[in-house]
């Protein structure tokens, strides 16, 4: 494999909504810095996502250098940004915005990693699989794989754990939040429902649009408690302790 590099990095600040493209970013032990740190909730303080929402798709949230939310230009906790949020999620009075920075905001893992590669295979907007890094020179579907390896960014190091299973979220225009049921039939017939990867950060750092991607040898790093998300189930955790891909220090 000839040298690979960051083309994009994303954050999404809230989860759900449009994604914020960097030029560089910290990469912390719970991911991206500022990524996911706010959702969109029901007045039961259940998480409201864009699967079945695609109008917070629409709505493009930034983070100011002090780190203050804006949405569309916005203060996220306007009066005005508060109808219109609740109206993007559609689940009735009481939907808010709360800034909460818990395992629980990924579904997975904190860290998306999408290839040029699989990308070009699949045929459609990148940004259909919200990835937080995008990284370029990887042949056709190499990542597929990467299951148990390792990606070295500088000083960071990106834990792989394994292929992302793809859901309906796939199938949403970013732009139009037009639904293209093709793009998850794909999916399902030709990567077998799988694309991307779920990753963890094993040694944060400054990482940006440009650097260098090493793949190497992990010396059987899984990820912690602490890293996993809302949908990883115990049957997942407890296979990722088992599975010798994971667990071997060598290849």
């Amino acid at each position: 494999m000839l040298g690979m590099w960051i083309v994009e990095l994303w954050r999404y600040p809230v989860k759900s909504l449009a994604g914020e493209r960097l030029t560089e970013a910290d990469l912390q032990i719970g991911g991206i810095a500022g990524d996911r740190i706010y959702q969109v909730r029901r007045s039961d303080g259940r998480i409201v996502d864009a699967r079945a929402h695609p109008k917070m798709l629409a709505l493009h949230p930034t983070l100011t250098p002090n780190g203050d939310l804006l949405i569309d230009g916005k203060p996220w906790n306007s009066d005005e940004m508060a109808q219109i949020v609740e109206d993007a999620a559609a689940v009735g009075p009481g939907a808010h915005l709360e800034r909460r920075q818990d395992s629980e905001r990924f579904d997975v893992l904190p860290l998306l990693v999408a290839t040029d590669g699989a990308v070009a295979a699949l045929g459609y907007d990148y940004r259909r699989l919200r990835p937080n890094i995008l990284i370029g020179g990887v042949e056709g579907l190499a990542e597929r794989e990467w299951k148990g390896r390792l990606l070295r960014i500088g000083s960071a190091l990106i834990g792989v754990l394994r292929l992302r299973e793809r859901c309906v979220m796939t199938t949403w225009d970013p732009d139009t939040q037009k639904q293209s049921p093709e793009v998850f039939q794909k999916i399902q017939e030709c990567f077998d429902g799988r694309l991307a990867l779920d990753c963890w950060v094993i040694s944060g750092g400054r990482i940006r649009v440009g650097d260098v991607v090493e793949l190497a040898d992990r010396d059987g790093q899984l990820p912690h408690e602490t890293d996993w998300g809302r949908y990883a189930s115990d049957k997942l955790r407890q296979a990722s302790l088992a599975d010798p891909e994971l667990n071997k220090s060598s290849r």
